[in-house]
């Protein structure tokens, strides 16, 4: 996928509740937006963030250095209100097939079927991307999650104890969930 056709990709989606849900892009000028939406995170959900989201010079330069070849962050948005923000992390060298996949909703979105939504989309730009391995790491405590990424297909390779350090110190256990965009199959 040109990065040309990244920056126009546009998809509507529809919540379980019948909100309807625009999918696009992270743009340069989303950044008040972005600022708006990270501000409303909690201590309950920071914890688990891995860069401090309420930081607004870390906002800035994630838009200032936007680069769609490194990171495809996909927001989603209620009119002009961003709910959720995916991304994709493309590796590089050795690994440039693997992607890294992280995912935060806005409370109120919630189970309501829009993290399986941001997946799948997320899951066919990887593909256009050649995109072969998509890794998402996930607190196995959370088991309704690992098991909403198991029915997109992702399979639980492996649990790594203590692999998460809260910033308390305290640790636990993630489970480190694959989904493979191109099976091994019988080719000759």
């Amino acid at each position: 996928m040109l990065a040309k056709e990244i920056e126009t990709h546009r998809d509507v989606v529809t919540l379980k509740d019948g909100v309807r849900v625009l999918l696009r892009p992270m743009m340069r000028e989303d950044r008040q937006h972005l600022i708006e939406f990270f501000s409303a995170v909690g201590d309950d959900d920071l914890r688990y963030m891995r860069h401090n989201v309420k930081d607004q010079d870390l906002i800035n330069a994630w838009c200032d250095n936007l680069n769609y070849d490194k990171v495809l962050p996909l927001l989603a948005l209620v009119k002009d209100r961003i709910v959720g923000s995916a991304s994709l992390y493309f590796s590089e060298g050795p690994k440039r097939h693997i992607a890294e996949y992280r995912l935060f909703l806005n409370k109120e979105f919630r189970k309501r079927g829009l993290g399986m939504k941001m997946t799948r989309a997320l899951i066919e730009i990887a593909r256009k991307q050649n995109v072969r391995i998509i890794i998402g790491e996930v607190i196995a405590e959370q088991t309704k999650v690992v098991r909403a990424f198991e029915q997109l297909g992702f399979e639980s390779k492996m649990m790594l104890e203590e692999f998460f350090m809260f910033p308390d110190g305290d640790t636990c256990d993630v489970s480190y969930l694959v989904m493979n965009l191109k099976p091994k199959g019988d080719e000759f």
